[in-house]
Parts: structure tokens; C-alpha cells; sequence
């Protein structure tokens, strides 16, 4: 009788062993959740710094460059009709002094891209909230396990490559040679957290229709805005090297001519040069920095990274429907608000791209940008 009665407690002492070890192992991954949690908010806070200061030395750097500028070429105007030698000799001397410190300024402006450095840090100010707040609903609405912390890990780590903070041997390339999607999200992600912020789901929602509806989606992104958006960051690349020389020629080519006010063979000439370049690299410094025209780059290469990472989500959702890990009713509602449509609007999208209709070839498949 007393074996008999033994069995049953041993079996319960084990089995209260289990879920004590269980639960200690849940303790520490959301203790370690917690402290990814806690830097990434601490990413986000200095992201947002950073990108605010960069913008200031946007600003900054444009006045003081343009006011260099002017205040040179007026004093080479001014310089012919000074009236005697000591002042035509300060006047050359100060013209030609400001317009070196104006084209030293502009390389440094030219090679930095300050509206870059400033776009970039917004992007990874605003990806690390949303980090932030997927980590979040990983403590508070799910069990959580150690693949959820290689997860976050991978993406923090991700992101820091994508968006880095150091000038110096870590900015990223701002003429690069080929025009690439932004990227900052690990290479091989394992479910659709990309997009709808993670979570277990339950199999259901998925059809024929909706799953049609997605690989239409994901051919009108390649198609059309994908493409649009590549399209325009080489252009705006193109326009920003472009100024990007212009500018410290322009003020370079203008210090040599308020060198050679005053002599005899250059002299109307020089004043000529002087002051017109000086306001020709005027007016381009404030296109180049005062159009922000890097900052356009790097919205236009976010914007096809955004589109690269909604086709990836799609697709893998389609190839992982069978597993249950996505709701394909809710799937097809967040695709739909992530592209500024509502469900009707997308169904209709989708009938327009399948009817390969003139009207299909140029519908873009986002309403927001």
C-alpha cells in the first residue's frame, strides 16, 4: 500500500520540477528581452539627437557658407572702384581669403551630405521605436523563447548597419556606384514580423482569392513603385554629384579671380569672375543644401527598401501559409493600411493588375508616397 501511494507524488514532484524550470527559463528570456528593450529605446533616444544635430550643421554650414560667399563677392565688386591701392589690396586679399574658407567649407558639405546624415537618423530613430514596441508585444501578449531574443538581437545589430552613427570610417557612402534598396532588416528573417509586428497565429483567413490577391500585390510593387523609387534615386544621385562638384568649383574659380583684380592684363575680367561665380556658387550651395537634395536620396532609397521588405513579408507569408503562423484575413488588412488602401481598394488593384488594362500599367501600388 505504501508503494503504491509513493508513485503518485514522485510522478507530481517531477512534474512540478518541469514547470519550475520552465518558468525560470521564461524569467530569464524576458529578462533578456527587457534589456534588449532597454537599449533599443536607448538607440531610438540617440538616433533622434544625432539626426537633429545634423540638421543644424545643415543649416549652420549653409548660412556660413553662402554668407562667405556674398560678403566676398561684394567686396570684389567693390574692390575696382576702392580708390586707392591700400584699400583695393585689403578688399582682394579679404575676397580671396573668404571665397578658400567658403570652398573649404563646401567639400566638407559636398562629402558629408548633411540633409543625408539628418534623413538617415530620423529613418533609424523611427525603425527603433517600432523595435521597440514589437519587443513589447513579444513581453506582454506572448510566450516569449530564445529564438525571440536571437530575433531582436538580429535586428538591432541589423539596423546599426543599416543607419550608423560614427562619421569617420563608418558614414555610409553618399555617391555609391550602384543605387541599392535601404536595408535594415536581418537577411533571412524567420516569420512576418517585418511587417505586422510579429505574433502566433492560428491557421485561418487563407484562400484561394486572398492568396492571389497577394502575388498580384507583390508583381505591381516590383512593377511599379519598386522600380519608380530605384528610378528616382539615380536621378536625384545624379543631380546631387552634379552639384556636389559645381559648388567648390564655382568658389574656387572665384578666389582666383578676386586674386587678379587689379592687374593689368585681368583686371575687369577678374572682377567679372569673382562676382558672378560668387553668386553662381551662391545659388548652388543653396540648391544643393538648402533643397536638401541628399536628404531626397536617401527618402527615395527608404522608400524602395520599404517596398524590397513588403514583397519579402508577402512572399514569405504565402510560403509559410500552410504552417499557421499568419491569420491571411489580417495579413490582407495590414497589407492593405501599409499601402494607404482600404480592403476594397486593394481587391480592386488587384482585378485592375490581372486584367492587364492600360489603366493597371500605371497604378502604383501605394497611396501614401
Amino acid at each position: 500500500m505504501t508503494k503504491t501511494s509513493t508513485t503518485p507524488k514522485k510522478c507530481t514532484g517531477s512534474a512540478r520540477n518541469t514547470k519550475i524550470t520552465e518558468r525560470i527559463a521564461s524569467m530569464e528570456v524576458a529578462e533578456e528581452l527587457y534589456t534588449i528593450m532597454e537599449v533599443v529605446a536607448d538607440r531610438a533616444e540617440m538616433h533622434k539627437n544625432v539626426g537633429v544635430q545634423r540638421d543644424n550643421w545643415n543649416r549652420l554650414l549653409l548660412s556660413s557658407v553662402n554668407g562667405m560667399t556674398v560678403t566676398a563677392a561684394t567686396m570684389v565688386g567693390l574692390a575696382p572702384v576702392s580708390g586707392n591701392a591700400a584699400s583695393l589690396l585689403a578688399l582682394k586679399l579679404s575676397s580671396t581669403i573668404l571665397y578658400v574658407a567658403a570652398t573649404g567649407v563646401s567639400i566638407v558639405m559636398s562629402k558629408i551630405q548633411p540633409s543625408q546624415l539628418a534623413e538617415e537618423q530620423r529613418n533609424a530613430s523611427r525603425l527603433f521605436k517600432q523595435l521597440h514596441e514589437q519587443i513589447k508585444y513579444k513581453i506582454t501578449l506572448r510566450k516569449q523563447t530564445s529564438d525571440d531574443v536571437k530575433d531582436a538581437m538580429e535586428r538591432v545589430l541589423a539596423l546599426d548597419r543599416a543607419y550608423p552613427l560614427p562619421l569617420l570610417g563608418g558614414m555610409l557612402e553618399k555617391f555609391p556606384i550602384t543605387v541599392e534598396p535601404a536595408v535594415w532588416w536581418p537577411k533571412q528573417p524567420r516569420n512576418k514580423q517585418d511587417i505586422n509586428g510579429g505574433g502566433e497565429r492560428w491557421r485561418k483567413g487563407w484562400s484561394q482569392e486572398v492568396e492571389d490577391e497577394m502575388r498580384e500585390i507583390v508583381g505591381v510593387m516590383k512593377r511599379k513603385d519598386s522600380a519608380e523609387y530605384l528610378r528616382l534615386s539615380k536621378l536625384v544621385l545624379k543631380v546631387n554629384k552634379i552639384l556636389a562638384m559645381c559648388g567648390p568649383w564655382l568658389t574656387g574659380l572665384a578666389a582666383v579671380g578676386s586674386a587678379l583684380v587689379g592687374t593689368p592684363w585681368h583686371g575687369s575680367w577678374a572682377v567679372l569672375l569673382g562676382v558672378v561665380l560668387g553668386a553662381l556658387a551662391t545659388l548652388v550651395n543653396t540648391i544643393e543644401h538648402g533643397g536638401q537634395v541628399g536628404m531626397l536620396f536617401e527618402m527615395y532609397r527608404s522608400s524602395a527598401g520599404f517596398f524590397m521588405l513588403m514583397e519579402e513579408s508577402i512572399e514569405s507569408a504565402l510560403a509559410e501559409k500552410e504552417e499557421g503562423t499568419e491569420n491571411g484575413e489580417l495579413f490582407e488588412t495590414e497589407v492593405a493600411l501599409k499601402l494607404g488602401r482600404s480592403l476594397s481598394e486593394l481587391k480592386k488593384l488587384t482585378s485592375m493588375s490581372s486584367s492587364n488594362s492600360e489603366a493597371a500599367k500605371e497604378e502604383f501600388a501605394s497611396k501614401l508616397f
